[in-house]
């Protein structure tokens, strides 16, 4: 039976060391590679856009007044009128 070939430390160090930089370099690409595209920006529809301008004006009120402690309350009475909620939450940074 032959002899098998001994390998010193530090080439045994060294082929680790080879290994796991290859395997960090390929999980960064992957990860790189599988990166979701940004949303594309869809239009706010009129009635949107004008609630979100009101919902603005009354913070700025609020906060005019001293009375912007974080807390408002909006609500629609409209039937039927579009739900803005994703817009909304867009806006003010919801998604985050």
């Amino acid at each position: 039976m032959p002899k098998p070939i001994r390998f010193s430390r530090r080439t045994w160090v060294a082929g680790w060391v080879l290994l796991c930089g290859a395997g960090i370099a390929a999980t960064a690409g992957l990860d790189a590679a599988s990166a979701p595209d940004p949303r594309p920006e869809e239009p706010v529809s009129a009635e949107c856009a004008e609630y979100i301008a009101d919902i603005e004006t009354q913070l700025a009120k609020a906060k005019q007044q001293g009375t912007d402690d974080g807390i408002l309350a909006f609500s629609r009475s409209k039937v039927g009128a579009d739900d803005c909620s994703d817009e909304i939450r867009d806006h003010f940074g919801g998604d985050r």
